[in-house]
C-alpha cells in the first residue's frame, strides 16, 4: 500500500468516476469499496463523492459486502458534515448519467450561506432540490485544507 498525506491507498487501480473527482488529492477517508473523496466543485460546503471501486455500473451489481460496507462510510460522512458545517438537511443523489461507476454525491444543505478557505458558499438550491451547476471551485491549497480538516473529523 502506498501512502498519501497520512493515509494508506490501496493498490488498486482507482475507477476513472474516482480520478474524475480527484483521486488521491480528494481522498478524505477508504472503508471497504469505498472511497470519500472531496468534490472538487463544491454546489455546498463540504459536498462529497462517495465513489465504490469497483467496475459495477449499476447499484443492484454491488454484491452484499459493497452493501454492508455502506452504512458506516454514509453515517460517517453525515457526522463528518453535520460537525463541519452544521447542516440543516442533507442530500445523497446517485445520478451516474455522465459518471458510470457506482458513485454518489452528498450534498450538505442549509438556508445561511457558510464561509469557509474565503469562499462564501452558498445553497442555490435551498429550500428546493440542489443546484448542482452553482458550485465554488477550490484552489490546490484550499482544497488540501479543506481534506485535513474533514480527514480530522473523520470516524468510523
Amino acid at each position: 500500500m502506498a501512502a498519501h498525506r497520512g493515509l494508506r491507498l490501496s493498490n488498486a487501480m482507482p475507477n476513472a468516476t474516482a480520478l474524475k473527482f480527484g483521486y488521491p488529492e480528494t481522498l478524505i477517508a477508504e472503508h471497504g469499496s469505498w472511497l470519500v473523496l472531496l468534490r472538487p466543485r463544491q454546489p455546498t460546503l463540504g459536498a462529497l463523492t462517495i465513489v465504490n471501486r469497483g467496475p459495477e455500473r449499476a447499484f443492484g451489481e454491488l454484491g452484499a459486502s459493497a452493501f454492508a460496507e455502506l452504512q458506516p462510510v454514509v453515517a460517517a460522512a453525515e457526522r463528518m458534515l453535520k460537525s463541519f458545517t452544521s447542516y440543516q438537511r442533507i442530500n445523497h443523489l446517485m445520478l451516474m448519467m455522465v459518471d458510470p461507476d457506482v458513485h454518489f454525491h452528498v450534498l450538505p444543505r442549509y438556508e445561511e450561506p457558510r464561509d469557509c478557505e474565503g469562499h462564501v458558499f452558498a445553497d442555490a438550491g435551498w429550500p428546493g432540490p440542489p443546484v448542482l451547476d452553482s458550485f465554488v471551485v477550490l484552489g490546490a491549497a484550499e482544497r488540501d485544507t479543506m481534506v485535513a480538516r474533514l480527514r480530522e473529523l473523520w470516524r468510523i
